[in-house]
């Protein structure tokens, strides 16, 4: 366990996911400095809050005037497919110790998740690399934001681009799903559900709004049809 072969195994499985993070940590960062946070600020909250999307919404709804409330609870709907990705690797803890598997499950995110499903999946993976994976990952990520910081405070960079980015990641979240009459469904009524609210005045909750509708109608879709969506895991897949 940690030895130096699982180490390097590891940080071979991330440097992908770490210069990945560097192109979108950054912007992250400058929109942290744009709402008043400060270095260590953002390192602490990339460091206690490891969420690419929840970290691009905190800075994004606050410029936009969204209350703390609705900030808080879009957030946590956004992050809720963390728990999904947790439980899937459950059968792949069983025999590591406890405080392992609480570390690794509480710091996995989108791109690690799929690069351990994989490795799990090949049998050439364990519980200690995936957690080094998953800190090595974080890391670059904090590092990145607070990069962003300092080069927001340097170079005047206009934020509506910087604020691309976050569109960019769910873009990029949205072509990954696998192409099923139920993910069109829901993305197309999340688009029209938060479309709907801005129109008739609620910015805030317009997110969440929006992301429920979609959700719920892709569910009653579902379920009427009879189709079969996969697994939780394979749908968690196409996040990743």
């Amino acid at each position: 366990m940690f030895s130096r072969a699982h180490i390097l195994d590891s940080l071979r499985a991330a440097v992908p996911v770490m210069l990945g993070y560097v192109g979108i940590g950054i912007p992250c960062g400058i929109l942290s400095a744009a709402v008043g946070m400060n270095a260590l600020q953002v390192f602490l909250l990339s460091a206690l809050f490891y969420s690419g999307a929840g970290q691009f919404m905190i800075p994004n709804m606050y410029l936009a005037g969204a209350p703390a409330a609705s900030i808080v609870a879009s957030v946590s709907f956004v992050n809720t497919r963390q728990m999904l990705y947790s439980a899937c690797f459950a059968p792949d803890c069983k025999h590591a110790p406890k405080w392992l598997s609480f570390c690794f499950a509480a710091s996995v995110t989108d791109e690690t998740f799929g690069i351990s499903t994989a490795r799990f999946a090949q049998g050439d993976w364990s519980v200690d690399r995936a957690l080094m994976l998953n800190i090595f990952s974080q890391t670059s990520w904090a590092l990145s934001n607070v990069a962003g910081v300092l080069v927001g405070a340097a170079i005047n960079i206009p934020l509506p681009i910087a604020a691309f980015a976050m569109t960019s990641i769910f873009i990029c979240l949205l072509v990954m799903q696998k192409l099923t009459a139920a993910n069109v469904i829901a993305a197309v009524c999340a688009m029209i559900g938060v479309a709907v609210c801005k129109l008739v005045g609620l910015t805030g909750p317009a997110i969440l709004i929006g992301a429920a509708f979609g959700v719920v109608v892709a569910l009653i879709f579902a379920q009427r049809k009879g189709s079969d969506a996969g697994s939780p895991c394979e749908e968690a897949g196409g996040d990743a």
